[in-house]
């Protein structure tokens, strides 16, 4: 739970085994190396309870290990109190913003999409790799990078 000085993040995709829990690992790698640990609360979650309490898919936590990010989470899937309890919800893509916008629309959480934050990249969606090779997975990771970086630079 965030502390009141806080500013709370929550990210969502899915199912939570790939690209929200991605998300969580390289924004709060971000946010260590900027030294701003006390700064944030952060998690992610799932549109649907597909995979509660999984670890993050396999390919997902290998490639992410390899351009050294740690995955540490269990899925879960979104609540409604998690529109009042995070400053920030995050969408992967416009099927997650649009499931979370009808679980509670006009909430006080700030719902936004990840790509909004994107600097350098030219992206709409996190796209999701569950089902693609090896590359998505990458690619996934490099729209992170630069979405978590913009994200961060804005809060």
């Amino acid at each position: 739970m965030a502390k009141p000085d806080q500013v709370s993040v929550l990210f969502v995709c899915m199912g939570n085994i790939c690209r929200s829990p991605t998300a969580e690992g390289v924004f709060l790698h971000l946010v260590k190396q900027a030294g701003r640990q006390d700064e944030f609360h952060v998690d992610s979650a799932g549109t649907h309870g597909y995979h509660v309490g999984h670890s993050p898919d396999s390919r997902m936590q290998a490639a992410a290990r390899e351009r050294g990010y740690s995955l540490d989470s269990r899925a879960r899937r979104v609540q409604a109190d998690d529109f009042e309890r995070f400053d920030f919800i995050v969408a992967m893509d416009d099927a997650n913003f649009s499931d979370l916008d009808s679980i509670d629309p006009g909430a006080r959480a700030n719902l936004v999409r990840m790509c909004d934050y994107c600097e350098s990249r030219d992206e709409n969606e996190v796209p999701d790799p569950y089902y693609g090779g090896e590359a998505g997975f990458f690619q996934v990771i490099d729209i992170l990078e630069d979405a978590c970086s913009g994200l961060l630079k804005k809060l």
